[in-house]
Order: structure tokens, then sequence, then C-alpha cells
């Protein structure tokens, strides 16, 4: 591939205007760059790749088949790949991996458009790998089957984290690398480090001279009552614990101190001002602590005079959410007062040496300075009890703590050349990588067979802002006009937000095959953000066949409902449906088309017990994909259970297609689960959030009749329900199931499922009417209401074109009753849509 492309620099204007192209020179872009496998800006050969490696997508000879990955996960934090270079989050790659194994066979391209680091890429690759394949799958032949490289195409809108990605991803010089490195640690060390030098000395004579690994340098703070000056370790730090201690004292008028708001010491330019309090050395191959004495301080002012020869960068750093802290807590307005002078100096020398070196190991050498990098910053805290001190920033945020370790150079570069150097021997070509946003990219339709994406998740991270370090070393800053995320200093909403991530899973959806699979790893404990998240996807065109919480405590995915609060990870599998089953209910508006949904769902679901074969799951499925289309709904639940039961096969409270319940049996005898012993002690969890939630969950536990004793504990263990009106647990065992006996079960006859459905349906009516008349005759908003009443009753409206009412309740309702709930920020939208039009 590499033989036949144009040069980069002549495509540069061919993709200048492409959304997420980076701010910077096209110099910069040109020697960050390796093209054809990874430019750092908009990629114009991926198409070339996929061209190169890819297989044409055939609907009529297409035979891939596969239902969601729901296997037991150890996420793999501990690998040393994982760990070679620092980043805000990350999926260990074994993780990904066996999702990959699982969907894709030896030869498939695999996407991740919020790559990172690139730990898709390394899963790709390490596919190839039989040892790994084998501790993943648990087989035990030479060759386990389906083991073998996947092509992957990575994309980032961060400049810093697709360079990342490449030196993770493509072949590396690596003995030359190593050897350049020790040579330019060679080089600085002749000119920098008498810097980190210090007097040893024993019996008050100097005895020699020691190897600082790391100064603590501490805040300054002034006492409110006397003024006086207190270094926060000297009144704070309780030095034979090593830890904060309980109260505070200022040193000079003895305040108390302890629950005072201290203001810091700040210099004459603004900047907050720090002391160094303890040294930590080596000297003749022992390690030792002193405070510093008035060499150690005149040593520090002798490097405070000193110019830098060396460019680095000084740019004012830019207001934004998280950058904001340190502006405001310690002045820090440029990239350059976050490093202590030494620091700065020792760093700046680095690099230059680094860029002059020969550019086929460059790339890699400056990922192993950038590995560190943060860690050479005032961000980087002291842990006395941490085995080391190297990037002990605080990830995530922008965060100076009151003590602050200042690392030598080598301390922290040494290690990780040697891992490096011994953890990258896996790289390939097999991966192409573009700098972009993931709202534009002109590959290709229906030409990726898998997707993996751990995307931004709202206001959790502001990546432009926590690359900025980077990103200003690499001279090409984030174009963060189509970051997804949500942030007042970019002046970006939860809509703006939730439209962005929109984009990005059309695009998503346009590229991959049909019938293939997309996973979304979801970090949020925000259910505003769930939703609209879960709304992204399914507006895109996917459909949800399977929410799983990532159980990390015992390393377990349980089941769970795709809607409302989440506390937990989540893993999202979804696919897109054929051409065919597109274009048919395209064509029909859905009309008549209910059956063959939900035909269709099922055969995408494992023949096992799932919260998806519920009829509560496949109605709401169905519903979900009518109202987002605009078709007409002829279905209520009772009408619907009807239609499940003339076509489909019902056992043990889940439905299957005709073929597919032979393989259910199959699984229950394997399984020796002749009852689900799973589902009556509870333990395949349902999230209950709301009051829909909670009825399928009960409905599942009821496989066989049970007493309140025994329903009562295990309901409130897992329950969590908040701005929803849901009633007590007996009324909802009364009213949704049939008391026999001392005990709950299931409705069973078709008269016992249609009189409890008819009931339950009145008493949802009546409630939503009262809300709608209240609603139209007050301007006072609604905040405390029964959220199922209003699904229903926005369900009965959207079917006889009832929008007007939706809007007029809806205005009425509390920002947070929609922000929260997916089903019924829907209905309002389509109200919108066919009322407002636009």
């Amino acid at each position: 591939m590499k033989k036949s492309i144009k040069p980069l620099e002549e495509l540069l204007d061919s993709v200048r205007d492409i959304e997420g192209f980076p701010i910077g020179k096209d110099e910069d872009i040109m020697a960050l760059s390796d093209p054809p496998y990874y430019t750092a800006c908009p990629n114009p050969y991926i198409n070339d790749f996929i061209e190169e490696h890819g297989t044409l997508y055939n609907e009529e000879t297409d035979d891939y088949n596969c239902t969601p990955f729901l296997a037991d996960i150890i996420e793999g934090k501990g690998d040393p790949i994982y760990n070679l270079h620092t980043y805000h989050t990350k999926v260990p790659p074994k993780a990904i991996m066996a999702k990959i194994l699982h969907y894709t066979k030896p030869g498939d391209i695999v996407f991740d458009g919020f790559c990172g680091t690139g730990m898709t890429g390394i899963a790709a690759t390490l596919c190839g790998d039989s040892d790994r394949v084998r501790k993943i799958t648990g087989e035990t032949s030479l060759k386990p089957k389906n083991v073998g490289i996947r092509y992957s195409i990575l994309s980032d809108l961060s400049p810093a984290a697709a360079f990342i990605a490449s030196n993770y991803n493509l072949k590396n010089a690596l003995k030359k690398f190593e050897l350049r490195a020790y040579e330019i640690l060679k080089e600085v060390n002749d000119e920098c480090l008498w810097m980190f030098k210090t007097h040893h000395i024993e019996d008050k004579k100097i005895i020699g001279e020691g190897i600082i690994n790391f100064s603590v340098w501490s805040d300054v703070f002034i006492c409110p009552y006397c003024n006086g000056k207190n270094v926060f370790w000297d009144i704070g730090v309780d030095k034979e614990q090593m830890r904060n201690t309980d109260s505070i004292v200022c040193n000079n008028c003895n305040a108390d101190l302890t629950n005072i708001k201290m203001e810091r010491q700040f210099s004459n330019d603004g900047v907050a001002i720090q002391r160094p309090v303890l040294i930590n050395y080596s000297f003749a191959g022992k390690t030792y602590k002193k405070i510093p004495d008035s060499n150690d301080i005149d040593l520090i002012n002798k490097i405070n005079r000193l110019d830098i020869p060396y460019w680095y960068p000084d740019e004012e750093i830019p207001i934004g959410d998280k950058l904001l802290s340190i502006i405001n807590s310690h002045g820090i307005k440029r990239i350059s007062s976050l490093f202590t002078t030494r620091n700065l100096y020792s760093t700046a020398c680095l690099f230059d040496k680094i860029i002059k070196s020969d550019p086929n190991i460059r790339s890699l050498l400056i990922f192993w300075l950038t590995s560190i990098l943060i860690g050479q910053t005032k961000l980087n805290r002291y842990f006395e009890a941490s085995y080391s001190q190297v990037n002990r920033y605080l990830k995530g945020t922008y965060y100076i703590g009151k003590k602050t370790a200042e690392v030598n150079f080598n301390y922290s570069l040494i290690g990780k050349l040697k891992k490096i150097a011994k953890h990258l021997a896996y790289t390939t070509s097999n991966t192409i990588i573009n700098t972009g946003s993931s709202t534009a990219f002109s590959i290709k339709k229906n030409s990726v067979d898998y997707i993996f994406v751990d995307p931004p998740f709202g206001s959790n991270l502001m990546y432009s802002e926590l690359n900025f370090i980077w990103e200003s070393w690499l001279r090409l800053i984030t174009n963060n006009n189509q970051e997804a995320i949500v942030n007042k200093a970019q002046s970006k909403s939860m809509d703006d937000y939730s439209e962005l991530m929109e984009n990005c899973f059309k695009v998503f959806y346009r590229i991959l095959k049909p019938k293939r699979w997309m996973t979304v790893e979801f970090h949020n404990s925000k259910s505003e953000v769930w939703n609209k998240i879960q709304r992204s996807i399914i507006k895109a065109g996917f459909v949800i066949a399977n929410v799983s919480i990532l159980n990390k405590g015992v390393d377990t995915f349980n089941q769970m409902n795709a809607t409302g609060a989440v506390k937990n990870d989540l893993v999202i599998s979804a696919y897109k449906p054929t051409q065919f089953f597109e274009n048919h209910f395209l064509s029909m508006a859905g009309e008549g088309l209910e059956q063959e949904f939900i035909k269709m769902h099922l055969s995408y679901l494992k023949a096992e017990p799932t919260i998806e074969r519920t009829e509560q799951m496949l109605y709401s499925k169905l519903l979900a994909y009518y109202v987002q289309r605009s078709y007409a709904v002829k279905y209520d639940a009772s009408t619907f259970y009807k239609m499940l039961r003339s076509n489909f096969v019902e056992e043990n409270g889940y439905w299957f297609n005709k073929g597919q319940i032979g393989n259910y049996r199959e699984y229950k005898q394997k399984m020796e689960l002749e009852g689900i012993d799973d589902l009556k002690s509870g333990q395949m969890t349902i999230l209950i959030d709301c009051e829909k939630t909670a009825i399928i969950w009960l409905h599942t536990f009821l496989d066989t009749p049970q007493d309140f004793q025994t329903i009562h504990p295990a309901f409130t263990k897992i329950a969590s329900m908040s701005n929803d009106s849901v009633p007590e647990l007996t009324e909802l065992l009364d009213k949704n199931f049939i008391a026999e006996n001392g005990k709950y079960r299931r409705p069973q006859t078709e008269d016992e499922k249609l009189s409890v459905t008819q009931k339950r349906e009145r008493e949802l009516r009546r409630e939503f009417d009262v809300l709608l008349l209240e609603a139209k005759g007050s301007k006072k908003k609604i905040k405390g209401c029964r959220k199922q009443a209003i699904i229903y009753g926005f369900e009965q409206c959207y079917k006889h074109n009832r929008f007007q009412d939706i809007l007029d309740l809806g205005k009425r309702l509390d920002k947070k009753i929609i922000e929260n709930d997916s089903e019924i920020s829907e209905f309002i939208e389509v109200a919108e849509l066919k009322v407002e039009g636009f």
C-alpha cells in the first residue's frame, strides 16, 4: 500500500476542511505523521486500506450469524502493554479481544471511532496470538479456532490520542529506539544532571554528592489572623505517619486553622508559591531522605535564574471547565508555569534531542517522553506510601495538591524505556489511524465488520482540555468544534452533546455491514447521559439487543434493562438490521410488519434466559422502533400478547422463534437449570429503577410461586427508584400478579393475563387523564408523578394522533422527568416534529 500512494503533503488541502482537522502548522502535521498508516489529520488513505484488506458485502451470499457477547470478563488492567502510556481512561486489550473474537473472524476489519490510545487496535492484533487467545477462550488446542489478526481502523479527534495510538500499533524499530534513547539520556545527563544533585552529609560532614530521585514541594498559606506564612508541610503533615493531620495550627500565632479557609501565597507574577520540603536521593547504592539545606536552596535559586536555550511550549492555558481549576487555585496561566524550572529545562533539553533524531524512531522517542510528561509537572502528587512517584497525577482533571513530587527525568524515563523496548514487539501494519472527528468519515458504506467504541460521556472527561499539555509539546491542538462533551466553556449543552453523538453513531451505522454488531462501553452515573446515548444509538438506526452491567467487584456481567438511572459501567450491544429488512419496513412504513420485527429481533438473541425475551421488553422494543420512525402503532399490550402467542413459542416466561426453542431446552438441560435457578434467586440482575423494570424483575423472579417474605428482601436489595411515584411492592404484586395460597405467581391463562392487563391500563389511563387536565389548567410544573402513567398515556395519544396533548403535558413536566426517561423524551420529540414540523 505504501508504494502506490500519493504523498500526504499533496493531499493535505483535500482534507483540510474535514471536521476535526487539528489546529497547527502543516509542517508539524507532516512531522508527526507516518502515512499511509497514521496521519496527524484526517487520513486520506482509509478507503485504500479497506480496498486492500476488506471484503465486499453481498446480502444474498452473506451468512454471518452472531448473538450478543455475554461472557464473563476479567478486565486485565495489569497488562504491561496497557500501562505503557498513561491516559485518562482506557479499556484493557484483553476485554476488547474477547468481543472481537466473538463477533469477527480473522481478516475482518474492526473500527473504533473514539480510539484514545488505540487499545482496540492492539486487541485486533493480539487476536493472532495463540497463547493470549487460549487464555481468553479456555481452548487447549495448539492453534485455537478463530485465532488470527484482524485489521483495525482507529480514529480520535485528539492529535495526542491518535499519536499515542500510532506508537502502540504501528511497526517500530525497537533496537534503534533503545540505543538512541540511552544516548539521549547520556547527553541530557551531561548537561542537566548537576541540577539534580544534593550533598550527602554524615556527622555534619559532606561525604559526597547524591542524585535526587524526587523532591517534595509544598504550598504556602497565609494565616488570616496574623498574616504569617505557613508551609503546609510544616503545619498540616504528620511526619511520622506521613499523612495529613487532623488539626492545623498557625506556626506564627498558634491560631487554630483546622476549619478555616486559608489563602495561598502568590508570587509577583501571580503564581502560587511552593517550597521544597523533602528530598529523596540515592548515594552509594542506597536511598536516603533529607530536609533541603542551604546548598539545595542555593541550587534551586541558581537554576531559576537560567535562560532555557531550547524550545518549549509557552502557550496561554485556555479557559476550560477543567483548566479553570489550576488557574483559580494556583494562578497557572501558561503551560510553562506547570513545570518547575529544572524540570522545564530538562524536559526541553530531552525534547530537543528527540526531534533531532532519526525520523524512523523519532515518533517512538516522543511517545517515551509523553508517557511521563504530565508526571513531570506540578500536577504530580506526592504519596509517601507509593512504590513510585512517577505519574502520580489525578487522572481526569487538573489538580495540584498541597504536596507535589518533582521527579528527576532519569527516575521516570529509565524504567519506562525498558518496558517499551520489551512490550511493543508485537506491532504490525494491520492498523490505520485517523486524526479527526467521527462525525465526518468518507469511509465506504457497509465496509466494517465490527465496531467497538468507548465514547465520551457528557461532562465526565474533557479530553481536549486534558490533552492540552501533550498537544502543546506536539504543536498540534484538538479542534474541539465537534468534540462530543457537555462543557460550559465551549457553550455545549446536553442537547449539543446528544446531537454530536447521534451524528457519530449515524456514521458508524453507515459504515458497518448489515447484521453486524457495535459494542458501546458506558461510564457515567447520570441517567440523563445514559438516555441521550441510548436515544442517539437508536436514532442512528441501530437496535439495542442487550445492555450488561460490568460488575467490577467480581468481574462479571449481569444482564439489565436498557432504561433509567445507571450506577455501574455498562456494555451496550447493538446490531444493524439487514438492508432488505430496512427497505421493506420503509416501503410499508412498518404496517403489518410487527411480527417480522419480533422474529428478526429474537433471531439476534441467544437461546438463553434473557430479559430481552420477556413480552414486556419485546413490546417496549417494538414500540421504540416504530415511534422513532414515526410509524403507526396498531398494537397495545393485550393485542401484542395475542400476536406473540399465535406466532412464537413461550417457555419459562421467555419468547422464542419456533426454530430456537430446541436450543433453549438443550441449554437448560446442559446447565441443569430446568427451573432457571438464577431467576429464582434474583441473580439475573435487571436494574430496578422504574415501575416497568420492577414488574419485569418480578415476572422473572416469579418463575415459581413465592411468598412476600421471599420476594421483599430480594426486591429491595436491588431496587433503586427516584423521580418516579412507583406503587408500593405489595400493590405491584396485587395488581400485576395472582395471589394464591399465600403466594404470588405469574398470570398463566389468557383470561388471567387479559384481566391483569386491562385493570392496569384502566388505572394508568385514569392517572394520565388527571395529569393532562392538571397540565392544561395550570402553569405549575408537575414534579411528583407516576412515569408509567405518562408513558402509557403518551402511547395512546401517539396511536390516535393526539400529538398536541403530548406537548401540553410535556411543557408542564419537570425537566428532570423528561431528561431521565428516554421513552417520555422520545414521545415529546416526535410530537414536536408532528405538530411544529422541526
